[in-house]
């Protein structure tokens, strides 16, 4: 096995209860195929409850196939489709996103559920079932999620009290607040909308989630981005010492920082790093291209279009923050596209990014494995394999399995094996098909007995 994607060494690793007992360099064949081992993927950022609705076949929203692909339709034929939700269908929904993306090499992930006066608790409920249901294969954190208005419009107050009455009857089973301040009607409602995210957090112990700046347009007086307000306002409310460093504050999308100078970037990175909270970027580049750069009635000619989402490599790379990247949406208005395998978001961030360097590939996929995990505040392995390490729960990618074909008589007879993957390169420039990944649990393990079999 090769115990680190960027170490072409071929190890044999014998593990006694779980962990590494032994590492020896192999003596096979390099003709011999041999598996790569690797951290499991994470989803930092994935809508739950809106997963698969115009992908899952149901007729119970057939007539809300996107137009125009804006995001005032995707809001609006959102909410006729939470007018509908059953148990039955957000349970079968939610359990086809959790159980694909255990196969395709997810152990955890943060999962936003919409809270509001149309949804009442029942994507809430849903949800911790299934976080329950799933527990022995997923480390499922719950975002309990306002998507609309808390302080604003007719239903911004009846928003509130339902998502706070909530928080308080299952805040042991919430592990995020989560809301979108952008989509309040004016700049003083979107304020009160943060201020109310961080002290209800504080309140409850939870970490924050903000959707935030999902716009392109140039900062002036009035349409400053909303993110040196989250910075402020943490700071006023003390997070560092009432929070302290374990409760995570992230923010999505972001896209108004891509038009940005880059002194003006310079100055909110220091700001940022200056502060010292444990704040995260995630990039949604799926649903960020999707929504962003559509034309406008002022727009010189259909083809001027920028395409907004944060530059993720940037911001780690040349910035000094912390980021990493996001399916966001399956299947819906927001992202109609994509299967929302991780390895596939890596794989399109080196044409996104203009990526291809080795020390590219190896932050793209920590962009959806370790860098995710510390995102929402979870322990991450980023290393060599060790000795005494635990491998339960790590990622396999196997290099032992055929193509099979059928031969002149028809029989299935005809084998072509899969071109083998050995390094973090050839699995983020080319994902391996969902078959060949596997998470490694305790009834499969590799041999425990020092054979010398390469693992």
């Amino acid at each position: 096995m090769h115990k680190s994607a960027n170490d072409p060494t071929r190890w044999d690793i014998i593990v006694e209860d779980g962990r590494v007992h032994q590492l020896r360099r192999s003596d096979h064949t390099v003709k011999e195929p041999s598996q790569l081992l690797l951290p499991a993927l994470c989803h930092p950022h994935i809508h739950l409850d809106k997963a698969f609705i115009l992908t899952c076949g149901s007729a119970l929203y057939a007539d809300l196939v996107p137009e125009t692909g804006s995001f005032n339709e995707a809001l609006l034929n959102t909410s006729k489709a939470k007018e509908r939700y059953t148990e039955e269908d957000l349970y079968l929904r939610g359990s086809q996103l959790l159980a694909t993306s255990y196969k395709q090499g997810v152990t955890s992930l943060r999962a936003f559920v919409e809270v509001d006066h149309v949804t009442g608790a029942l994507p809430l409920t849903t949800a911790i079932r299934l976080k329950s249901d799933f527990s022995h294969l997923l480390e499922v954190q719950i975002c309990a999620f306002a998507q609309d208005p808390l302080f604003s419009t007719t239903y911004g107050e009846t928003n509130r009290s339902v998502l706070t009455s909530l928080l308080r009857e299952h805040v042991p089973s919430v592990q995020v607040l989560g809301t979108t301040p952008y989509v309040e009607e004016s700049q003083e409602a979107s304020l009160q909308n943060i201020e109310w995210a961080v002290t209800t957090a504080i309140q409850y112990g939870l970490h924050l989630d903000f959707h935030l700046d999902y716009n392109l347009t140039l900062p002036s007086h009035s349409s400053q981005p909303l993110v040196l307000s989250v910075v402020e306002l943490l700071q006023k409310h003390r997070w560092l010492e009432l929070a302290g460093g374990s409760r995570t504050i992230v923010v999505g999308h972001c896209t108004q920082l891509t038009v940005l100078s880059d002194p003006e970037l310079q100055r909110l990175s220091k700001t940022i790093i200056d502060s010292k909270l444990p704040m995260y970027f995630v990039g949604l580049p799926t649903s960020d291209m999707f929504m962003m750069g559509r034309p406008t009635s002022t727009a010189s000619g259909t083809h001027a279009r920028p395409r907004g989402t944060l530059q993720v490599l940037s911001m780690i790379k040349d910035l000094g923050l912390s980021a990493c990247i996001g399916v966001n949406n399956v299947g819906n208005a927001f992202t109609p596209f994509g299967s929302g395998d991780p390895l596939q978001l890596a794989s399109w961030g080196v044409g996104i990014y203009q990526a291809a360097a080795e020390i590219d590939t190896m932050t793209l996929y920590g962009c959806v494995s370790w860098l995710a995990r510390r995102a929402i505040g979870l322990s991450a392995v980023d290393g060599d394999v060790t000795q005494g390490q635990s491998l339960l729960g790590m990622l396999i990618i196997k290099n032992n399995e055929c193509i099979r074909l059928p031969d002149v008589d028809g029989t299935f007879g005809w084998e072509i094996p899969f071109k083998q993957r050995t390094s973090l390169r050839d699995i983020v420039w080319d994902p391996p098909e969902v078959g060949l990944r596997s998470i490694i649990r305790q009834t499969c393990l590799p041999d425990t007995k020092p054979k010398g079999d390469s693992q």
